[in-house]
Protein backbone atom coordinates (compact mmCIF):
# COMPACT_ATOMS: atom_id res chain seq x y z
CA UNK A 1 0.00 0.00 0.00
CA UNK A 2 2.95 2.67 1.21
CA UNK A 3 5.16 1.27 -2.01
CA UNK A 4 2.28 1.59 -4.43
CA UNK A 5 1.65 5.62 -2.96
CA UNK A 6 5.49 6.52 -3.17
CA UNK A 7 5.80 5.26 -6.29
CA UNK A 8 2.55 7.15 -7.57
CA UNK A 9 3.68 10.43 -5.58
CA UNK A 10 7.95 9.99 -6.74
CA UNK A 11 8.79 9.63 -3.24
CA UNK A 12 11.84 7.75 -2.67
CA UNK A 13 11.13 4.46 -0.60
CA UNK A 14 14.02 1.87 1.25
CA UNK A 15 12.70 -1.32 3.11
CA UNK A 16 14.16 -3.14 6.14
CA UNK A 17 16.48 0.52 6.99
CA UNK A 18 18.90 0.36 9.83
CA UNK A 19 17.93 2.89 12.72
CA UNK A 20 21.85 2.49 13.68
CA UNK A 21 22.49 4.51 10.35
CA UNK A 22 20.32 7.12 10.96
CA UNK A 23 20.67 8.37 14.57
CA UNK A 24 24.15 10.11 15.49
CA UNK A 25 24.01 7.30 18.83
CA UNK A 26 24.56 4.78 16.06
CA UNK A 27 22.08 2.59 17.99
CA UNK A 28 19.06 0.76 16.86
CA UNK A 29 17.70 -2.63 14.88
CA UNK A 30 15.83 -2.57 11.42
CA UNK A 31 12.83 0.08 10.62
CA UNK A 32 10.25 -1.60 8.91
CA UNK A 33 10.01 1.38 5.90
CA UNK A 34 11.96 4.19 5.25
CA UNK A 35 10.16 7.20 3.08
CA UNK A 36 12.05 9.92 2.10
CA UNK A 37 9.80 13.29 0.36
CA UNK A 38 11.41 15.88 -1.02
CA UNK A 39 9.18 19.09 -1.65
CA UNK A 40 6.55 20.00 0.48
CA UNK A 41 3.70 18.96 -1.75
CA UNK A 42 5.27 15.14 -1.40
CA UNK A 43 5.35 16.10 2.34
CA UNK A 44 1.73 16.99 2.99
CA UNK A 45 0.40 14.05 0.35
CA UNK A 46 2.53 12.00 2.51
CA UNK A 47 1.19 13.08 5.83
CA UNK A 48 -2.63 12.62 4.59
CA UNK A 49 -2.10 9.54 3.65
CA UNK A 50 -0.26 7.90 6.41
CA UNK A 51 -2.54 9.54 8.64
CA UNK A 52 -6.16 8.32 6.63
CA UNK A 53 -4.91 4.48 5.97
CA UNK A 54 -3.39 4.85 10.29
CA UNK A 55 -0.39 4.01 9.28
CA UNK A 56 2.31 4.28 12.37
CA UNK A 57 5.21 7.11 11.50
CA UNK A 58 7.57 8.63 13.30
CA UNK A 59 9.24 11.79 11.63
CA UNK A 60 13.17 11.52 11.77
CA UNK A 61 15.44 14.20 10.43
CA UNK A 62 19.42 13.04 11.36
CA UNK A 63 18.36 11.36 14.74
CA UNK A 64 20.99 13.46 16.59
CA UNK A 65 18.80 13.60 20.44
CA UNK A 66 17.29 9.77 19.28
CA UNK A 67 17.80 6.33 20.77
CA UNK A 68 16.14 4.05 19.06
CA UNK A 69 14.85 0.52 20.25
CA UNK A 70 17.17 -2.85 19.24
CA UNK A 71 14.57 -4.41 18.05
CA UNK A 72 14.02 -1.26 15.69
CA UNK A 73 10.86 0.06 14.73
CA UNK A 74 7.66 -1.41 13.53
CA UNK A 75 6.04 1.19 10.66
CA UNK A 76 7.01 4.16 8.47
CA UNK A 77 10.19 6.22 8.87
CA UNK A 78 10.12 9.57 7.56
CA UNK A 79 13.40 10.73 6.77
CA UNK A 80 13.52 14.82 5.72
CA UNK A 81 16.76 14.70 4.57
CA UNK A 82 15.82 15.46 1.28
CA UNK A 83 14.06 18.93 2.50
CA UNK A 84 17.47 20.27 1.83
CA UNK A 85 16.89 23.95 -0.18
CA UNK A 86 18.46 26.27 1.09
CA UNK A 87 18.99 29.76 -0.20
CA UNK A 88 19.93 33.59 1.20
CA UNK A 89 18.06 36.94 0.26
CA UNK A 90 18.56 40.03 1.67
CA UNK A 91 18.89 39.77 5.75
CA UNK A 92 16.54 36.17 5.03
CA UNK A 93 17.67 32.91 4.81
CA UNK A 94 15.05 29.09 3.69
CA UNK A 95 15.98 25.97 4.61
CA UNK A 96 14.73 23.01 4.31
CA UNK A 97 13.85 21.10 7.53
CA UNK A 98 16.15 18.38 6.41
CA UNK A 99 19.28 20.78 6.07
CA UNK A 100 22.05 20.36 8.25
CA UNK A 101 22.43 23.25 11.22
CA UNK A 102 25.84 23.55 9.86
CA UNK A 103 25.23 23.81 7.00
CA UNK A 104 22.54 27.16 7.45
CA UNK A 105 25.75 28.10 9.81
CA UNK A 106 27.82 28.43 6.95
CA UNK A 107 25.59 29.95 4.36
CA UNK A 108 25.30 33.15 7.37
CA UNK A 109 28.45 33.52 7.49
CA UNK A 110 29.76 33.23 3.97
CA UNK A 111 26.58 36.04 3.47
CA UNK A 112 28.08 38.14 5.97
CA UNK A 113 24.65 37.25 8.58
CA UNK A 114 25.37 37.14 11.62
CA UNK A 115 23.83 35.40 15.00
CA UNK A 116 23.74 31.69 13.89
CA UNK A 117 27.63 30.59 14.76
CA UNK A 118 25.78 28.53 17.20
CA UNK A 119 24.29 26.13 15.38
CA UNK A 120 27.69 25.10 13.59
CA UNK A 121 28.48 22.47 15.87
CA UNK A 122 25.40 21.01 16.64
CA UNK A 123 24.60 17.95 15.02
CA UNK A 124 20.73 18.18 13.38
CA UNK A 125 18.91 19.30 11.03
CA UNK A 126 17.16 22.23 10.51
CA UNK A 127 13.79 20.57 11.38
CA UNK A 128 15.09 18.65 14.30
CA UNK A 129 16.04 21.79 16.06
CA UNK A 130 13.10 23.67 15.59
CA UNK A 131 11.14 20.86 17.17
CA UNK A 132 13.31 21.26 19.94
CA UNK A 133 14.45 24.44 20.09
CA UNK A 134 18.05 23.99 19.72
CA UNK A 135 20.41 25.90 21.76
CA UNK A 136 24.34 26.46 22.71
CA UNK A 137 26.62 29.37 24.80
CA UNK A 138 23.16 30.90 25.07
CA UNK A 139 21.00 31.24 22.28
CA UNK A 140 18.54 29.47 20.81
CA UNK A 141 17.15 28.78 17.85
CA UNK A 142 13.67 30.35 18.08
CA UNK A 143 15.71 33.93 18.44
CA UNK A 144 16.36 34.27 14.69
CA UNK A 145 13.22 32.29 13.30
CA UNK A 146 10.86 34.20 11.30
CA UNK A 147 8.33 31.78 10.15
CA UNK A 148 8.03 28.19 9.92
CA UNK A 149 6.05 25.76 7.07
CA UNK A 150 4.93 22.98 8.31
CA UNK A 151 2.06 20.19 7.48
CA UNK A 152 -0.12 18.70 10.12
CA UNK A 153 -0.95 14.79 10.13
CA UNK A 154 -4.08 16.35 7.86
CA UNK A 155 -1.79 17.24 5.34
CA UNK A 156 -2.56 21.05 5.97
CA UNK A 157 -0.25 23.40 4.93
CA UNK A 158 0.77 25.96 7.13
CA UNK A 159 2.90 28.85 7.38
CA UNK A 160 3.36 30.12 11.81
CA UNK A 161 5.31 32.67 12.61
CA UNK A 162 7.77 32.33 16.13
CA UNK A 163 5.44 33.71 18.12
CA UNK A 164 2.68 31.33 17.24
CA UNK A 165 4.69 27.99 18.11
CA UNK A 166 5.25 28.19 21.35
CA UNK A 167 9.11 28.27 22.07
CA UNK A 168 10.59 27.67 25.65
CA UNK A 169 13.46 26.02 26.73
CA UNK A 170 13.92 22.90 24.40
CA UNK A 171 10.58 22.95 23.83
CA UNK A 172 8.13 23.99 20.60
CA UNK A 173 4.59 23.75 19.73
CA UNK A 174 5.62 20.54 17.68
CA UNK A 175 7.16 18.61 21.45
CA UNK A 176 2.75 18.15 21.81
CA UNK A 177 1.14 17.96 18.79
CA UNK A 178 2.51 16.42 15.40
CA UNK A 179 3.90 18.08 12.52
CA UNK A 180 6.32 17.46 9.51
CA UNK A 181 8.72 20.81 9.45
CA UNK A 182 9.50 21.38 5.80
CA UNK A 183 11.21 24.79 5.78
CA UNK A 184 12.11 27.84 7.89
CA UNK A 185 12.99 31.04 7.43
CA UNK A 186 16.03 33.05 9.31
CA UNK A 187 15.64 36.57 10.32
CA UNK A 188 19.52 37.58 10.90
CA UNK A 189 21.29 40.80 11.07
CA UNK A 190 24.34 42.04 9.10
CA UNK A 191 27.77 41.39 9.99
CA UNK A 192 31.64 41.08 9.04
CA UNK A 193 31.92 37.46 8.07
CA UNK A 194 35.51 37.92 9.26
CA UNK A 195 34.47 37.86 12.23
CA UNK A 196 31.36 35.54 12.31
CA UNK A 197 34.05 33.40 11.26
CA UNK A 198 36.33 34.23 14.29
CA UNK A 199 33.08 33.24 16.81
CA UNK A 200 32.08 30.15 15.27
CA UNK A 201 35.92 28.73 15.15
CA UNK A 202 35.80 29.69 18.76
CA UNK A 203 32.99 28.22 19.70
CA UNK A 204 33.97 24.74 17.54
CA UNK A 205 37.31 24.59 19.18
CA UNK A 206 35.27 25.36 22.60
CA UNK A 207 33.63 22.25 21.72
CA UNK A 208 35.79 19.88 20.67
CA UNK A 209 37.93 20.94 23.98
CA UNK A 210 35.25 20.01 26.29
CA UNK A 211 32.53 17.68 24.36
CA UNK A 212 33.22 13.53 23.31
CA UNK A 213 33.14 14.47 20.13
CA UNK A 214 35.49 11.51 19.20
CA UNK A 215 32.43 9.00 19.92
CA UNK A 216 28.89 8.84 18.99
CA UNK A 217 26.00 10.23 21.46
CA UNK A 218 22.93 11.76 21.51
CA UNK A 219 24.78 15.14 22.69
CA UNK A 220 23.55 15.66 25.73
CA UNK A 221 22.10 13.57 27.57
CA UNK A 222 19.63 15.71 30.46
CA UNK A 223 18.15 18.55 30.18
CA UNK A 224 19.05 21.89 32.30
CA UNK A 225 17.70 21.49 35.72
CA UNK A 226 16.62 24.76 37.21
CA UNK A 227 19.55 26.35 38.74
CA UNK A 228 21.72 23.97 37.92
CA UNK A 229 23.64 21.92 35.55
CA UNK A 230 22.99 18.26 34.64
CA UNK A 231 26.90 17.42 34.12
CA UNK A 232 27.98 18.96 37.38
CA UNK A 233 25.47 17.22 38.89
CA UNK A 234 26.31 13.84 37.19
CA UNK A 235 30.66 14.80 37.96
CA UNK A 236 29.69 15.38 41.72
CA UNK A 237 27.98 11.94 41.93
CA UNK A 238 30.93 10.49 41.16
CA UNK A 239 29.84 9.24 37.96
CA UNK A 240 32.24 10.33 34.81
CA UNK A 241 33.09 7.02 33.64
CA UNK A 242 30.31 4.82 34.86
CA UNK A 243 29.55 2.21 32.70
CA UNK A 244 26.33 -0.24 32.01
CA UNK A 245 27.44 -2.24 28.83
CA UNK A 246 29.72 0.10 25.98
CA UNK A 247 26.98 2.77 27.45
CA UNK A 248 29.45 4.83 29.16
CA UNK A 249 28.88 8.30 30.87
CA UNK A 250 31.71 10.80 29.12
CA UNK A 251 34.94 11.15 31.14
CA UNK A 252 35.00 14.32 29.47
CA UNK A 253 31.92 15.88 29.96
CA UNK A 254 29.57 13.84 32.38
CA UNK A 255 26.17 15.50 30.66
CA UNK A 256 26.95 12.99 27.83
CA UNK A 257 26.33 9.44 27.18
CA UNK A 258 29.13 7.92 24.70
CA UNK A 259 28.43 4.64 22.69
CA UNK A 260 32.13 3.27 23.06
CA UNK A 261 31.33 0.98 20.52
CA UNK A 262 28.95 -2.25 20.93
CA UNK A 263 26.46 0.05 22.98
CA UNK A 264 23.00 -1.36 22.90
CA UNK A 265 19.66 0.90 23.55
CA UNK A 266 18.76 -1.46 26.61
CA UNK A 267 22.46 -0.29 27.97
CA UNK A 268 21.81 3.50 27.35
CA UNK A 269 18.28 2.74 29.38
CA UNK A 270 20.12 1.28 32.18
CA UNK A 271 22.53 4.02 32.24
CA UNK A 272 20.04 6.69 32.22
CA UNK A 273 18.01 5.04 35.22
CA UNK A 274 21.17 4.33 37.29
CA UNK A 275 22.63 8.30 36.67
CA UNK A 276 18.69 10.00 37.64
CA UNK A 277 18.67 7.86 40.67
CA UNK A 278 22.26 9.04 41.98
CA UNK A 279 21.36 12.27 40.88
CA UNK A 280 18.31 12.12 43.28
CA UNK A 281 19.47 10.99 45.96
CA UNK A 282 22.58 12.61 46.55
CA UNK A 283 21.36 15.90 45.07
CA UNK A 284 17.48 15.91 45.14
CA UNK A 285 17.14 16.92 41.86
CA UNK A 286 15.77 15.02 38.97
CA UNK A 287 17.12 14.91 35.98
CA UNK A 288 14.62 15.01 33.06
CA UNK A 289 16.37 12.89 29.67
CA UNK A 290 16.65 15.61 26.86
CA UNK A 291 17.02 12.45 24.75
CA UNK A 292 14.47 11.16 23.22
CA UNK A 293 12.86 7.65 23.11
CA UNK A 294 12.18 5.66 19.44
CA UNK A 295 10.30 2.29 20.61
CA UNK A 296 9.60 -0.56 19.01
Amino acid sequence: MISAFCTEMGIRLEKDVSLSEHTTFRIGGPADVAVYPNTTKQAAALMRFLTEQKIRHFILGRGSDILADDEGYRGVLVLTRELNSLAQDGNLITAGGGCSMASVANLAQKSGLKGLEFLHGIPGTIGGGVFMNAGAYGSEISAFIHSVEWVDPNGMIHNSSAEELDFSYRHSYFSEHSGLICSVVFQCEAGDPNEIRAITNDLDSRRREKQPLEYPSAGSAFKRPVGHFAGKLIEDAGLKGYSVGDACVSEKHAGFIINKGNATAKDVKALIGHVTQTVLAQSGVLLEPEIRFLEQ
